[in-house]
């Protein structure tokens, strides 16, 4: 009887050694992340020397190089180039002045829209409508639009607690607002920034056109000028718009997704993929969307080497480019994915933001999601908490095809839409031990993941 007992106890204490040795690790790992500044310090450079790398710019060349020599200094066991076909489209000469025989002049703060057209340099002078939805627009018809500029002005809703939520009540009328105001004969488009924040930061963000309509100027303007604007209408409804836009696309280039990784113990040949986006618009330093996910997944890399942890299966970190525009980086890195025949088991972005981390989302049901779940008890001590069905990201979607789980990188979202597409995305609003703390848990996930067989 006593040895049954006496084996028992060697069981159990075995079983509770290999429980502690992913708790050790995890806790290495964060001990790791938040003691190092080199994520941040690659942040710094990005952001500093890389501004506006927008696909298809000498900025975003420059920091594909940067990140594939910041790949090779973590210690992936390879790094290489991926090419990626890519719009190119650049900015001109933006000016937007309000002018009303009662109330006098004013300059607005506006910036073009990505993948608009423009204007000439003489620009254009026409009377402003304001609307809130595309209702507004059929309501009004051939005879209240034609030969008008349509003014968008509906904001956020602020009630909602998620704030991606908010934004994707808006954005509709960024996306589609010129197509849908040409139809009516709108002649442009000035479309409120999609943020909650009153501030004079006008943020961009991409346009598309529907095939067969007259493709028209799109800009935002910021919401501090989108309130004076509206206020101006109620007050003058016969005031004049001159708006200068003179952005131009050009015939599609090549650029490249940077792509590092560390081998697979086991299963070399199956694949975790973690990235973010490496383009940026031309007129954000890119920091929170997305160099701080770029570098995120960087640090993965570093910290797997730094603390010799060894994945069954062959972990990438992925720098996707032209997320911002068309897509085309996830979508190329999909499709030779899917030509060599290669197994994707996971894949997760970081594309929302770098503040403090709540958590993860998993395209998962039942059983499946129930098991992922399960992992949020080793991120208790770290107040990570929030293990939900979701989404993952842009740049991943792809992957979802070849059987890929997608995850979705979760921070407190409530600042994010303050710096998105804008001016006000800069290096300065990262604090490093936000950042770290994401780069711990994305690191200590996949982990997990692997370790386990989720």
């Amino acid at each position: 009887m006593h040895k049954i007992l006496a084996v028992l106890s060697l069981i159990l204490i075995s079983r509770g050694l290999k429980a502690q040795e992913p708790a050790k690790i995890l806790s290495s790992v964060f001990d790791e992340a938040l003691t190092d500044r080199t994520a941040y310090n690659n942040l710094e450079y990005l952001c500093k020397h890389t501004k506006g790398r927008i696909a298809g710019s000498p900025a975003a060349e420059k920091a594909i190089e940067y990140t594939k020599q910041a790949l090779i200094g973590a210690g992936a066991d390879t790094v290489w180039l991926q090419k990626v076909p890519v719009p190119h489209w650049v900015r001109g000469i933006e000016k937007c002045r309000v002018t009303s025989s009662v109330l006098g002049r004013k300059d607005l703060a506006i910036t073009a829209l990505g993948l608009s057209v423009g204007t000439d340099e003489k620009g254009i002078t026409s009377k402003i409508i304001e609307v809130h939805d595309f209702e507004e627009l059929k309501t009004l018809g051939l005879q209240g639009i034609q030969g008008k500029i349509v003014f968008f002005n509906r904001s956020f809703d602020n009630k909602l607690i998620n704030s991606f939520s908010a934004y994707g009540g808006a954005v509709n009328q960024r996306t589609m607002g010129a197509s849908e105001a040409s139809r009516y004969g709108a002649i442009a488009v000035i479309v409120r920034s999609m943020t909650q924040s009153l501030d004079n930061f006008p943020h961009t963000g991409v346009t598309r056109y529907a095939d067969s309509i007259n493709n028209i100027p799109a800009v935002a303007v910021s919401t501090l000028d989108a309130e004076l604007l509206s206020q101006w209408m109620k007050t003058d409804p016969a005031l004049n718009v001159h708006l200068v836009s003179t952005c131009r696309n050009y015939p599609n280039t090549l650029s490249y997704n940077v792509i590092g990784e560390v081998y697979g113990s086991l299963k070399p040949y199956e694949y975790i993929t973690v990235g973010g986006h490496l383009d940026a618009w031309d007129i954000a330093e890119g920091a929170i969307d997305d160099g701080g996910g770029c570098v995120q997944a960087i640090e993965m890399i570093r910290i797997y080497k730094k603390l010799g942890i060894n994945p069954k299966r062959t972990v990438r970190a992925v720098l996707f480019m032209n997320e911002e525009m068309t897509s085309t980086g996830g979508k190329t890195y999909a499709e030779e994915a899917k030509r060599k025949g290669e197994v994707h088991y996971a894949a997760l972005e970081s594309d929302r933001g770098v503040m403090s981390p709540l958590g993860f989302e998993f395209d998962a049901d039942g059983p499946k999601l129930e098991k992922l779940q399960t992992l949020a008890s080793w991120f208790a001590p770290y107040n990570i908490r929030d293990f939900d069905k979701g989404g993952g990201g842009s740049d991943i979607a792809p992957l979802k095809a070849l059987g890929a789980l997608q995850i979705g990188y979760i921070p407190d979202s409530q600042r994010y839409f303050w710096y998105h597409h804008s001016a006000n995305d800069t290096f300065e609003q990262v604090n490093i031990r936000e950042l770290q703390m994401g780069s711990a848990a994305i690191a200590s996930l996949i982990y997990l993941i692997d370790l386990f067989d989720l």
